[in-house]
């Protein structure tokens, strides 16, 4: 599936990838959670990025993660956790135009393309860092979650263009989140292109909505 395919870039280019993100210098404490399935970026302690994706790269951050030291969470502790991060995000973020949706005890961030990137580009808005480094900063201080990062675009356009330019595009928020402190073993990061709308294509209004970046958190569980 095209949609597999994703940047193992993001770690094998290391340092160098992160020193060509933007940093902003915000520094604030909160939540937020906002994750995807993707391609696995990073390990604990530097390992090597692995190229899994969907429920599969869940588990392997987890193990990495609970291998590091980060308790996992159980029992209604879950609930408990992802509901004050819930809470804090959407403070955070409220009048930035970021939706907050709640679904079980994943917590969903839905990023509009037209205020997080330029028509056809993938590189961040300068206006939209102040709301991402809201978002890392909720995302440094509830580190028992998963990062999953989603690009989504409308279907305009070949399906190969919009393929990439929604990995590029995911690719982009992830290696920012890991710039400004995000551990990278948390994150991952995939598009999706044309395949996922969530609105319809035959109007101006239905896709705008399917151009979006899409954060997933989940919480880190045994399972």
């Amino acid at each position: 599936m095209k949609k597999a395919l994703f940047l193992l870039i993001f770690f094998l280019m290391g340092a160098v990838a992160l020193q060509s993100c933007t940093t902003n210098p915000y520094t604030g404490e909160r939540q937020t959670r906002k994750a995807v399935w993707g391609s696995v970026i990073g390990g604990a302690a530097g390992a090597a990025a692995g190229a899994v994706t969907g429920r599969d790269s869940e588990s392997r951050r987890k193990r990495a993660l609970i291998g590091a030291g980060v308790g996992a969470l159980a029992g209604g502790a879950v609930g408990v956790y992802m509901d004050r991060q819930e809470a804090a995000l959407r403070q955070r973020l409220a009048n930035t135009g970021v939706g907050v949706v709640r679904e079980g005890d994943r917590l969903i961030l839905k990023m509009p393309s037209n205020i997080t990137f330029q028509t056809n580009s993938s590189d961040i808005n300068s206006g939209f860092y102040d709301t991402l480094n809201s978002v890392t900063q909720v995302l440094k201080e509830y580190n028992k979650t998963l990062i999953n990062v989603e690009g989504h675009t409308d279907s305009t356009g070949s399906d190969a263009y919009n393929q990439t330019l929604s990995q590029q595009r995911a690719a982009s928020v992830g290696q920012y989140l890991i710039s400004q402190g995000v551990d990278p073993t948390r994150v991952a990061a995939q598009g999706f292109g044309e395949s996922r709308p969530v609105a319809s294509n035959d109007d101006p209004s239905g896709r705008q909505q399917n151009r979006r970046v899409e954060l997933e958190l989940a919480p880190l569980t045994q399972s």
